[in-house]
């Protein structure tokens, strides 16, 4: 006899996949925001299974900083090929050329702020009325907090007090003119669960998350890989580490972990096994105690 019970994957995989249709039923013109990251990449094979045999009925969206690790967007540029998806690039630079977004500057400068400026913009002239996002509620205590579908004021704003009820599995993606969704599919999956996924599913990931020897220095707690954004000051030693990636962002904000991990039974192995959160080497997130939830209030993803 056939056994008809899911394991906790595919329990999260079917989930996702309600909520990856009700996006493309509910909304005029969604996007998947697409960052070339583990979680973006899950989303994405997610969305490929959602509306097989069809394409993916909505662009891929990058909000590029021009801060990226180049493993990233030559993975990123491979796999929007295989898949045959639509990809919008929408650049930090542009935003900044313009005037509507200033620069950091000094020790620590970064662009990861500014793409909530660039996103809004992608939002206005795409006439963008969701986004799908890759955030997990075990990310972040601001995560935590999050609906599936996550309202936005016309400004692009989050107000955690002013967000829709989810009984049932019932999302409600009505809004006034100019509001927008963020809406996250991923939302009760845990890094473990995207570890196993990835094992399961075949999925593969730029090298960057698997063990590798590379330059990096130590600042404010996060070791940073040398590159032409992000350059040790005098006092800071540069050291050649066996290290790994356990999330993808800007070079100049994203802290390598040291690490043997060169496989995902590895990597699944040494997630289990870790006390410090997924986060916890994003130089970013240690401005202030309320640093992602600032950046959400602003328009962040």
């Amino acid at each position: 006899m056939q056994n008809y019970n899911l394991t906790h994957l595919k329990q999260l995989e079917s989930e996702a996949i309600f909520v990856l249709r009700e996006t493309a039923s509910q909304f005029e013109s969604p996007a998947l925001l697409f960052s070339g990251g583990k979680d973006s990449i899950v989303m994405a094979h997610l969305a490929t299974k959602a509306f097989c045999p069809a394409k993916v009925p909505f662009p891929f969206l990058h909000v590029d900083t021009g801060h990226n690790f180049p493993e990233t967007i030559e993975f990123r540029d491979q796999y929007i090929k295989r898949i045959n998806a639509q990809l919008i690039v929408a650049q930090v630079q542009d935003s900044i050329d313009r005037g509507s977004a200033i620069e950091e500057k000094g020790k620590g400068a970064s662009r990861n702020s500014l793409q909530s400026v660039t996103l809004l913009e992608a939002i206005e002239n795409e006439s963008f009325d969701a986004c799908l996002g890759g955030g997990r509620r075990d990310e972040e205590k601001a995560r935590a907090k999050e609906r599936f579908f996550s309202h936005r004021d016309s400004f692009g704003q989050w107000d955690p007090k002013n967000q829709r009820p989810e009984l049932w599995n019932l999302f409600n993606g009505r809004k006034a003119a100019g509001e927008n969704f963020r809406v996250f599919p991923l939302s009760n999956w845990t890094e473990m669960d995207v570890w196993q996924y990835c094992k399961l599913e075949g999925i593969k990931l730029p090298c960057l998350y698997f063990a590798h020897e590379r330059e990096v220095f130590e600042r404010n707690g996060s070791l940073l890989a040398v590159t032409e954004f992000a350059k040790p000051e005098e006092n800071e030693t540069v050291m050649k580490l066996l290290v790994r990636f356990r999330t993808i962002g800007d070079a100049t904000c994203t802290g390598a972990v040291r690490s043997s991990a060169s496989d995902l039974d590895e990597v699944i192995a040494e997630v289990a096994a870790s006390r410090v959160t997924e986060r916890g080497s994003r130089a970013d997130d240690k401005r202030s105690e309320a640093a992602m939830e600032d950046r959400k209030k602003q328009g962040y993803f």
